[in-house]
């Protein structure tokens, strides 16, 4: 019998998928003003850790403070649901400083459902969307498999790694999305109908194994940090203490590297099965023995996934082999010789589409106020895809209203690194966000991620007047303190050298200021309070905003003169072009691409694969030729 379609509901927005980015774009929508339905294949499936139990992490601990920055949802989530926390990197500089937090898996998901249950102009449907509905190259909504039309003005689609799912364990196969939930069979055909190119992707997870049959002395306890820091900037003033759960480190054997080995031919990924391709940083098993054959043991974190179940995450051991052989090797892993399964460790292939068809405000180059975010653009992760919802929810409302497109450069944003990676250059691979990957990282830094972004999520109207006023009081605190410290000047007195003297610097031999004596490497701000009787205790936070500033003033005033020569480049526009082949001197294949990718600027066009230097020379003189002929004109 046919369904009959029927119109259910008329609405602003639809995002299809209640993940990472489904979430941040559904808030971003409905806390905008706009009436929004967001659908997914299962409720359980909202704000789902399908993989690792933790947020954050070195390059991605700064994604979560950019979106909470600028009003998303995330930071103050794992705030709620935090078991133990670690800030990475601390002994190398404030630029690569990023924290990561272990989650409650349970309370993550259950946390997130009340705050989008509780949003008033937010629906939540539990449905599976099949079409994408177009009309005159414009987005008019999408039909459920049900026959349920819902009419909208913009949709965001993001299905995560839902499309077209296969699970992979050695020789079986099955269809499937993350934690046995029924996968997005339908929407694939309908993405291809509408002209849409679909690749392979893949990623994988390790075996869930019980606590009680895991031999804890035999590892390395890993602990949390003393003191906690939170994610969300509107935590910082609170107590954030609570007990934290240990992980543990420990690692494979001789006789794992072997077994692997042995049973390699049943991998999907080794047996020519799998067409995905899987994320380089984020390897299995059986792919760092391979990779790696001179190492005699790979690291592995064994990670509670909650204070409620007794379930463990074996990070480090995602494999792909058949759950015989999977038990078989997990039993040669230091202190899992007596190891329990609860879910065996399995592959997921899922449909995704290149990102280089997307505008820089990931709308659809082709389709009018359709977007995409997440892993259906190649990204891996939950903060990538995060990251991306936010922006393509902002710029689903901004699209409505006829407003220009909210956009951030690389040299404002991780964010703006992210999705500028993405729509520039083709992912062979899923996308991984890495400090090494920001060019200007020393200015994009976690800590100073409200200073950066707040303002702009505040004239969005996304940022909340409370969340707001803190960040104009931290930086009007820093602003006054950095001042303070050149102002607080010291004369080399014989008590002043003997301090220093203590504190194992260099004695002064003429005055100096505060200011000048922390840019010394082996002194800091905290060091130097014995010397600044007058000091009002700032909040800690602070403390570090002002030191950095201070310590590497030259870096960042170099890294600024950096930054205003690529902004000249990004300022320099090209959406006036409509075909590059018909600018005399650019190679063929350099026109070819631009004329696919569409840059938005100079500076966009210049990173782009397959477009050289000369090429860029010959668009700044095509920009200039023009330039002179509107002013003859005018």
């Amino acid at each position: 019998m046919e369904i009959k379609n029927y119109i259910a509901d008329e609405v602003d927005v639809v995002v299809i998928g209640a993940g990472h980015s489904g979430i941040e774009a559904a808030l971003a929508s409905s806390r905008l003003g706009k009436k929004t339905i967001m659908a997914t294949i299962s409720l359980e499936s909202v704000a789902d850790l399908p993989c690792n139990p933790n947020i954050g992490g070195t390059g991605k601990g700064h994604l979560v403070r950019e979106i909470d920055a600028l009003g998303g949802e995330m930071a103050l989530n794992i705030d709620k649901a935090s078991i133990q926390s670690k800030m990475l990197n601390t002994s190398k500089g404030p630029a690569i400083h990023s924290l990561r937090v272990q989650a409650d898996k349970r309370v993550y998901h259950e946390e997130m459902k009340k705050v989008l249950e509780a949003e008033p102009n937010l629906r939540l449907v539990e449905t599976e969307i099949d079409d994408i509905l177009v009309e005159d190259g414009k987005v008019i909504g999408v039909k459920s498999v049900t026959g349920a039309i819902y009419k909208s003005k913009a949709v965001v689609a993001c299905t995560g790694t839902y499309l077209n799912g296969l699970i992979l364990m050695g020789e079986l196969q099955y269809s499937s999305g993350p934690h046995g939930m029924k996968p997005a069979t339908h929407l694939s055909k309908n993405l291809e109908k509408l002209g849409f190119e679909l690749r392979r992707f893949k990623t994988g997870t390790p075996a869930r194994v019980h606590k009680r049959s895991l031999d804890f002395s035999k590892m390395i306890p890993q602990y949390g940090d003393e003191n906690p820091v939170p994610f969300s900037f509107m935590n910082v003033d609170k107590d954030f203490k609570y007990k934290q759960e240990l992980c543990y480190q420990t690692h494979t054997t001789l006789e794992t590297h072997e077994i692997i080995k042995r049973e390699l031919y049943r991998s999907p990924m080794y047996a020519g099965v799998i067409e995905g391709i899987g994320p380089r940083y984020c390897p299995s098993i059986e792919d760092k023995v391979v990779r790696f054959s001179d190492k005699d043991q790979h690291i592995i974190f064994i990670e509670p996934e909650g204070r409620s179940t007794s379930e463990m995450y074996v990070q480090g051991a995602s494999s792909t082999l058949p759950v015989e052989v999977q038990q078989e090797f997990y039993k040669t892993i230091v202190g899992l010789e007596k190891v329990e399964f609860m879910r065996p460790a399995h592959g997921i292939e899922y449909d995704c589409l290149d990102a280089t068809t997307l505008k820089s405000n990931l709308e659809c180059v082709h389709i009018k106020n359709l977007f995409f975010a997440g892993q259906i653009n190649g990204t891996s992760g939950y903060e990538e895809a995060a990251a991306q919802g936010l922006i393509a929810g902002i710029n689903a409302v901004l699209s409505i209203d006829g407003k220009e497109p909210f956009v951030l450069d690389r040299s404002e944003a991780y964010i703006g690194v992210l999705i500028d990676d993405l729509v520039t250059k083709s992912q062979r691979e899923p996308y991984r966000m890495m400090t090494s990957k920001a060019e200007y990282r020393l200015t994009l830094r976690q800590d100073n991620a409200d200073l950066r972004l707040t303002q702009k999520g505040y004239d969005l109207g996304l940022v909340s007047e409370e969340r707001y006023q803190l960040m104009i009081e931290k930086k009007e605190t820093i602003e006054k303190e950095v001042e303070r410290l050149k102002n607080v000047i010291l004369t080399p007195t014989s008590e002043t050298n003997e301090i220093l003297k203590k504190l194992d610097t260099q004695e002064i031999k003429t005055a100096v200021s505060l200011y000048e004596l922390i840019k010394r490497p082996e002194l800091s701000y905290e060091l130097l309070e014995v010397l600044d009787p007058l000091r009002t205790q700032i909040k800690k936070p602070y403390v570090l905003e002002v030191q950095t500033q201070i310590k590497y003033e030259g870096y960042i005033r170099k890294q600024n003169m950096q930054i205003d020569q690529f902004k000249k480049m990004e300022n320099k526009k090209l959406d006036f072009i409509e075909d590059y082949t018909k600018i005399d001197g650019l190679k063929k294949e350099a026109a070819e691409k631009l004329n696919i990718i569409r840059p938005d600027s100079v500076g966009q066009a210049s990173r782009m694969p397959g477009v050289t230097p000369a090429d860029i020379n010959v668009i700044l003189i095509y920009l200039e030729v023009q330039k002179r002929k509107n002013n003859n004109e005018k």
